[in-house]
């Protein structure tokens, strides 16, 4: 499933590695894997799997552990809401709620447009700064219902670009 740039790549980081240490390039080939292919699905696991000279299932506990590792399809743009106590506290349920409100949908869908998917996330450690949440890893912080309203309509947007 992988292109053979892709395959190649991770052969490259491979060998940074000394012999018989193949499973440290495990998260850095994941990564490699999904930037191409988009999410980790069984058959990349397994590419992933032989590439590296691992048991499939040690690849796939590794993927299965990370919330960074995307198991299955997803929107252009991933939206990670933190209900952690810290922004609970400081209405992340409000944010959520006003999210699903605003978007249509509930946590762990995707728009019909395919270009919003909405998750709830457990911690996100922007703890000091809550509520917060992450639009593809980045994070964003003290959020209002006005912040978030702007930054719904930027993801919207023809561009859909998000910036810092």
């Amino acid at each position: 499933m992988l292109s053979e740039a892709a395959r190649n790549e991770i052969r490259e980081l491979v060998r940074l590695y000394p012999e018989g240490r193949q499973k440290s390039a495990v998260m850095p080939a994941l990564y490699i894997a999904q930037q191409e292919a988009g999410w980790l699905h069984p058959e990349v696991l397994r590419d992933v799997a032989e590439l590296l000279r691992l048991a499939p299932v040690h690849v796939a506990a590794v993927a299965t552990f990370y919330t960074m590792f995307e198991k299955q399809p997803h929107g252009q743009h991933i939206v990670d809401v933190c209900t952690c106590l810290s922004c609970q506290l400081c209405g992340g349920y409000d944010i959520a709620a006003h999210l699903e409100r605003r978007l249509g949908i509930k946590m762990g869908q995707t728009t019909a447009d395919g270009r919003i998917t909405l998750r709830e996330q457990e911690c996100i450690g922007a703890c000091s700064s809550a509520p917060a949440l992450q639009v593809d890893y980045r994070f964003r912080e003290n959020l209002t219902a006005e912040t978030v309203d702007a930054l719904i309509d930027e993801l919207l947007s023809d561009e859909g670009a998000i910036h810092g």
